[in-house]
């Protein structure tokens, strides 16, 4: 690749990066259904015409956010799999410092989970299952859930995220002074699942 080709290639990724850091500014004010898409462009610096080298449409742009934001959790959640001393406990943890990292985002996900677009609902969902589905081989990998069936073992994993995910839209939300204490009350939750965990009879 040409010097002239890679600073264009190089343009083009800081253009889009602030077309979807732009819209995580401005959704945090009003949503992301009540954006539009000259402000967006306006946002990057971009006319409104450029940000089609960019997205076909503002769901597409939004559907991003989500895959890109969860992804990086997911593949953060699989390099902590590789960890052989690592508790229930240091992993919801380890979650919320990812959380803590981009709080805009998570915030973005949290408020367009049940209140945004049908679009950004579903790949929300999708997102959300695809997490459900890897902790359901993380639990078929323990010895004592042998006799569990599979739709124990994702009846329990979708308890389990659900929990957290509840809780981290406390987290985004919360004062300072408050979010030690919701990431020890979504600990004790988990706990608390994984304690029923133990004496549930399939």
């Amino acid at each position: 690749m040409s010097e002239q080709a890679a600073t264009r290639v190089e343009r083009k990724e800081r253009t889009r990066a602030a077309l979807l850091e732009g819209t995580l500014t401005l959704a945090a004010d009003r949503g992301f259904a009540a954006l539009s898409l000259r402000e967006i462009a306006r946002s990057a610096g971009i006319v409104p015409t450029a940000f089609y080298r960019h997205f076909t449409s503002l769901d597409e742009l939004g559907t991003t956010l989500v895959e890109e934001g969860v992804r990086q959790l997911r593949v953060a959640l699989r390099e902590l799999r590789r960890t052989p001393d690592a508790r229930l406990a240091a992993t919801v943890r380890f979650v919320f410092d990812q959380v803590d990292e981009r709080r805009d985002l998570w915030g973005f996900l949290i408020r367009e989970r049940h209140g945004g677009s049908a679009p950004l609902r579903g790949a929300i969902s999708v997102e959300m299952q695809l997490i459900v589905r890897e902790l359901v081989v993380d639990l078929s990998r323990i010895r004592a859930l042998d006799s569990w069936s599979p739709d124990d073992l994702e009846l329990a994993a979708d308890l389990i995220v659900s929990t957290v995910a509840d809780r981290i839209a406390d987290y985004v939300e919360a004062l300072p002074r408050d979010r030690p204490r919701i990431i020890d009350r979504a600990v004790l939750q988990v706990r608390l699942v994984a304690l029923g965990m133990e004496s549930w009879r399939p």
